[in-house]
């Protein structure tokens, strides 16, 4: 395999003709009532690497997703609401942390970066990130997250926890 991405292996021509197998699952839960350029750019860019980006709108889809999918890397935003009600009325209960504690559940736990609201205070953004790391996040981001910051810390997280080689399934 050819690298690409600054260490993320890229997929031979060969492997596209013999089914375009994914082999890394990469869940994207966040709420779909933002424009979030991220979550909507990785798919396609990502897809043809052999990288499956499944995304959740919500916490109850995220935690259908954990429990029939394996999970290779998730980008949780902890702004992710409850369920399709909260979108719908505009309430958005965020569940996010949620989320971290059902990946945590795992075994193994799959690296986990957080996506969290733009934060006002610089303390209340110290806390944020404490919090975050507490739950195990690889890596935190403030929304909103420029695609090549995502891109880099995906790299990353392929590097440190996958020795810059696809997971096995």
């Amino acid at each position: 395999m050819e690298s690409d991405l600054g260490g993320c292996p890229k997929a031979s021509a060969g492997a596209f003709e013999a089914g375009r197998r994914e082999r890394l699952n990469l869940l994207l839960a966040h709420g779909e009532w933002r424009n979030d350029s991220y979550a909507d750019l990785l798919p396609p860019l990502l897809q043809p690497l052999g990288v499956r980006c499944i995304r959740s709108r919500t916490a109850t889809e995220a935690r259908n997703i954990i429990v029939h999918e394996r999970i290779h890397i998730a980008v949780v935003d902890l702004s992710t609401p409850a369920d399709d009600s909260a979108i719908a009325q505009r309430h958005v209960e965020a569940l996010g942390s949620r989320v971290l504690q059902l990946l945590r559940a795992l075994t193994p736990v799959p690296p986990m970066v957080v996506v969290r609201p733009p934060q006002i205070s610089a303390r209340e953004s110290a806390r944020g990130l404490v919090e975050a790391l507490r739950e195990g996040a690889f890596s935190v981001h403030e929304r909103p997250v420029p695609l090549e910051s995502m891109l880099e810390t995906l790299r990353r997280v392929i590097q440190r926890h996958y020795a810059g080689h696809w997971p096995a399934n």
